[in-house]
């Protein structure tokens, strides 16, 4: 028994000493992590996916495959790519590529087929839809602005795919969110700056397209009395996207950074296309910033105004005043909100416009102050800088992010990104505090508290262990000194 006890204490030991090590290991690693040039005080905050987007070889077997055999592919709970297949032999090479697999009854080609039917009925303004990849169904939402003679006739076309559609009522209705991170302010109303880009040349900011036509004049405050800059190009209805181009191009700091409130921002270093289950994050000048998850890509609205084709939808809330406002995660630009159903109160679905598919349409692409990297997709980020070029940047292949490429030609100009358009801009990459982990959450030692936190259970388990070994002493002592006891 006495041999057992002195085990124990010995691996106590033994444990206490390797916590102490691997815990200051760990606060050495989260130090050493902080942004380059970080100030005392700022903070970080992770944007990244869930899972990151499917591997080479899993997006290759689901290319092989085609639409016949598999039906979409999303994050899992666990972060490992899943894919849906339609038979025995599609599930097996699915598996050999590293993909988690589920089997379904119903193609791509036919879920497609199911939205071709839906959008060949006359419009429905209040109603969207899109594919539920995990479902393996194509969902109908129809808000309370939808009366029950559309309600029906839409079921009989839900009825008539064989179980592809399902018909859901939602509460509030489907409206464009015109009234981000910084506010910016036209006749028509309010909405929210999304990125700041450049085409080489000339330096713009994203927003969303029904916000106003080209011609639209936009200011940096609700008095109209300092011009921020006028919108070149907008797509709404089909599409939703509009590009604004500053009036003047004095460089200030935060360009490429999307303010989250509270003096903080994140750092743009790119664009991707998300994935479905990505956890993703939003800001606007209306809600803040708030976060979700993507639930389907490529989604319909029939918004009051018109139908948007394309789009990105998530869980994420937004309200009035937020359209135009980016969506990211992990650094890198996803999309610019549309519009949506529902509150920050309740809840909601709301629908963002691709990022990637709208700078590739524009050819533009983020705005990268000097020093700057060059972004990667959700997966790697990271990378070398690109080469400064004065001219627009050629489309890139279908399915390739678009980057940032550092550019003097392109001065860094006042945006969402950073102090609100026309705000006080610190030096050329300054702005907001950046952030980068979500271990920021919890405070100004959120980076090091796993660290401090294993340290502290070594400590306890080291005093845990002297008192085991002073308390057998004292045991072992008063059992001697009894022997010798009258």
């Amino acid at each position: 028994m006495r041999h057992a006890r002195r085990s124990l204490r010995r691996l106590m030991r033994f444990a206490a000493a390797g916590g102490v090590v691997c815990g200051s290991l760990m606060v050495t690693h989260a130090v050493a992590n902080e942004p380059p040039g970080a100030a005392p005080g700022q903070v970080t905050y992770a944007a990244g996916p869930v899972g990151g987007g499917p591997s080479p070889a899993v997006t290759e077997v689901v290319r092989r495959l085609g639409d016949a055999r598999t039906a979409g592919s999303w994050a899992g709970a666990d972060g490992r790519p899943v894919v849906a297949v339609t038979d025995a032999g599609a599930a097996a090479e699915a598996r050999r590529a590293g993909a988690t697999v589920k089997r379904v009854r119903h193609s791509m080609d036919t879920l497609r087929a199911a939205t071709e039917s839906l959008g060949a009925e006359p419009r429905v303004p209040g109603t969207a839809w899109a594919v539920d990849y995990a479902a393996n169904q194509v969902v109908v939402r129809a808000d309370t602005t939808v009366s029950a003679d559309d309600w029906s006739r839409l079921s009989g076309v839900a009825e008539r795919t064989g179980g592809v559609v399902r018909m859901e009522r939602t509460t509030g209705a489907f409206t464009t969110r015109v009234n981000a991170a910084a506010p910016i302010f036209a006749s028509g109303g309010r909405c929210s700056a999304g990125f700041n880009v450049t085409d080489g040349r000339d330096v713009y900011v994203l927003t969303a397209g029904h916000c106003g036509p080209a011609g639209t004049a936009w200011f940096q405050n609700s008095d109209g009395s300092r011009l921020l800059g006028t919108t070149v190009t907008a797509d709404f209805p089909g599409s939703d996207f509009a590009l604004v181009r500053y009036e003047r191009g004095a460089p200030l700091g935060g360009a490429d950074v999307v303010a989250i409130g509270g003096g903080r921002g994140v750092r743009i270093t790119g664009a991707a296309d998300p994935v479905v289950g990505q956890r993703v994050f939003r800001s606007g000048s209306t809600t803040g910033l708030r976060d979700g998850r993507v639930t389907a890509l490529n989604a319909t609205v029939n918004y009051p105004e018109g139908t948007v084709t394309g789009l990105i939808e998530t869980t994420v809330c937004a309200e009035r005043g937020d359209s135009g406002g980016p969506l990211f995660a992990q650094g890198l630009a996803l999309g610019l909100t549309s519009g949506g159903n529902g509150d920050c109160a309740r809840g909601g679905v709301t629908y963002f416009q691709p990022a990637v598919k709208t700078m590739r349409a524009l050819g533009v692409r983020p705005v990268a102050l000097p020093g700057s990297q060059e972004g990667g997709t959700g997966e790697q980020g990271g990378g070398s800088p690109a080469a400064p070029s004065s001219n627009p940047p050629a489309s890139p292949p279908a399915g390739t992010p678009v980057t940032t490429a550092p550019s003097p030609e392109a001065p860094a100009a006042p945006g969402a990104q950073g102090a609100p358009p026309g705000g006080p801009a610190g030096a050329a990459g300054s702005g907001p505090g950046t952030v980068s982990g979500i271990a920021d959450g919890f405070g100004p030692l959120g980076g090091v508290a796993p660290g401090l936190a294993v340290i502290a259970v070594s400590v306890v388990l080291f005093l845990i262990s002297r008192w085991l070994r002073n308390s057998q002493g004292r045991r072992d002592y008063r059992d001697l000194y009894s022997q010798t006891w009258a």
